[in-house]
């Protein structure tokens, strides 16, 4: 997917200030039962045509309204994840601002999963 050059500015700036992991990290983490919340920052569409086992779901849109109450634990370990890496970086970034200290946006997003063969789950 091309994007513009005014949304990559800003998904540069968030990723100056968030931590980043991938999809092998995620995947083995996921293998040895690590305590993490998995969040699923997509479109309900993109979510509902497939997502990683185990996710919650928090679009992007309504993640910053929803997460107090989804996530109440501001040191609670969240890894975000979107399409590509992009949107959850802002997300991450966003989660921060609001005194979350342990989130990790997962770079490749759900294509790098998908690309991995990684396990897929559907509603």
């Amino acid at each position: 997917m091309d994007h513009s050059s005014g949304f990559l500015k800003l998904v540069d700036d968030a990723k100056t200030r968030i931590q980043e992991c991938n999809v092998a990290e995620v995947y083995a983490w996921k293998e040895q039962d690590r305590p993490f919340v998995l969040v699923d920052v997509r479109e309900e569409s993109e979510w509902q045509a497939g997502h990683i086992p185990g996710a919650r779901h928090l679009g992007k849109g309504v993640i910053e309204r929803d997460i107090e109450v989804a996530i109440p634990d501001h040191d609670a370990p969240i890894v975000l994840y979107c399409g590509g890496g992009y949107r959850s970086a802002l997300a991450a970034d966003a989660l921060q601002k609001m005194g979350y200290t342990r989130v990790l946006s997962m770079d490749g997003g759900m294509r790098g999963w998908r690309l991995a063969g990684y396990p897929e789950q559907k509603p």
